[in-house]
């Protein structure tokens, strides 16, 4: 079997695909990855066939006015108008990226189409006639009673309207209709329209962090986090070493991808947080969300694979994202969701909540707030008889989180997955 991984966005988007990638090559089947041109060098150290799509809304998460309403969540008169711009401006750009999946999907012979929200590949799986698999890397795509829509910034409701919350996903995606059928017809020569069903869809994240609904149909799965295992060829650079065998486990501070307005005044706030707590720290500034530089008790770096790091730090104080929400849950280490923006993203809003964190059911201060919170939750968290010399692996969930590595055709969640590709000739 041959199936075609088509994902856009940043690593949070991209590596779990990657990951999928990599277990269906493990369990002798081929797999092409499809995704963002900046990505090539990840999927080649891997050993993954790659297929480079247009970088598309990506060009604008550096865009001040982008990150300003990222940052407010949208919020006020102001935050709404920069919404419908957003789309707006991304419509053009998503449209590059459109056409670069058709070409890909018409050279890949694929027999089965496994795409993230972000892309609707679905009509590229029609024109091949072959299945199409919806993969979410969060909750909220899926609609259900048992809890709001955690995608949509809204007030707590009553349980009867929790399912209407989903709608508002749904209308934004309706906003791309018009790029969509015009790449269905120009560039798939399809009629217009609203596409194929998919035959499957995946939820990449585990049932430990947030609910499953009982009446979901069996056609929607919840698989567990798709984690990359480490790469065989890294190794660790000898300053990042020499500070862990330095002294007691640190505490790990990073925003993954989240660009903020002023890198430099947060990374001086993280600089501050760290030395009030009397702790260590390893910061890694990803995207560029922070800036600030290494001291004795602080360790700059740009990034560390999670699952060899979080072994080794007392807490791991991160942006939400899925992908680190995850590596903290399976290392076992302490964590602390502190969103950029100002609601928590929809993982790790579901893994506060699970841990009755207090701020995942409130809006997270502003940043000039950000030190007197590190002050004391990085204090008692590292401090802490269980954490202070090696992380435990104290939180339930993590066993779970740490099995959860996709693994098709060797496990039998995964025979449906395999079963679903278009029969050979």
């Amino acid at each position: 079997m041959k199936a075609l991984l088509v994902t856009h966005g940043t690593r949070g988007d991209v590596q779990p695909f990657l990951a999928l990638a990599v277990a269906f090559r493990r369990a002798g089947h081929d797999a092409v990855l499809a995704a963002p041109a900046s990505f090539a060098d990840s999927a080649v150290s891997y050993d993954v066939e790659f297929a480079p799509l247009d970088e598309g809304p990506n060009r604008l998460l550096r865009d001040p006015t982008m990150v300003k309403a990222i940052e407010g969540g949208y919020r006020g008169v102001r935050g709404k108008l920069t919404a419908i711009s957003t789309i707006r401006r991304i419509k053009p750009l998503m449209a590059d990226v459109l056409r670069d999946v058709g070409a890909v999907a018409c050279s890949s012979g694929a027999d089965l189409l496994v795409h993230s929200p972000s892309v609707p590949a679905q009509h590229a799986a029609e024109l091949l006639g072959v299945p199409a698999v919806l993969a979410t890397l969060q909750p909220g795509w899926v609609p259900t009673s048992e809890f709001p829509c955690p995608m949509v910034p809204l007030p707590r409701v009553p349980r009867f309207l929790n399912r209407a919350t989903y709608l508002t996903v749904s209308a934004t995606m309706r906003a791309y209709n018009g790029v969509v059928n015009t790449w269905r017809a120009d560039d798939l020569g399809l009629a217009r329209g609203r596409g194929p069903d998919h035959a499957l869809v995946l939820q990449a994240f585990s049932s430990a962090v947030t609910p499953v609904d009982p009446a979901w149909p069996e056609s929607v799965r919840t698989t567990g986090f798709w984690l990359l295992p480490r790469n065989a060829a890294w190794s660790p650079e000898m300053s990042l070493r020499a500070f862990l065998e330095a002294g007691p486990p640190p505490v790990y501070l990073g925003f993954g991808s989240m660009a903020g307005r002023d890198a430099q005044r947060i990374g001086d706030i993280v600089a501050d947080a760290v030395r009030d707590a009397g702790v260590r720290a390893v910061v890694a500034t990803g995207w560029g969300g922070l800036a600030t530089r290494s001291s004795d008790d602080l360790l700059v770096i740009d990034q560390a694979p999670h699952d060899w790091l979080f072994g080794k730090v007392a807490a791991v104080v991160h942006h939400g994202g899925g992908g680190t929400t995850a590596a903290a849950l399976a290392a076992g280490v302490a964590p602390g969701d502190l969103p950029v923006r100002r609601r928590s993203t929809p993982l790790g809003a579901a893994d506060a909540r699970c841990r009755r964190c207090p701020s995942a059911t409130s809006p997270p201060e502003h940043h000039r707030h950000l030190a007197q919170r590190r002050d004391h939750s990085s204090r008692e968290r590292s401090r802490a008889p269980a954490t202070r010399h090696r992380p435990q692996r104290a939180d339930p969930r993590g066993r779970r989180c740490r099995h959860s590595r996709p693994r098709p055709g060797g496990d039998p969640q995964w025979t449906w997955l395999t079963a679903s590709r278009r029969p050979s000739a």
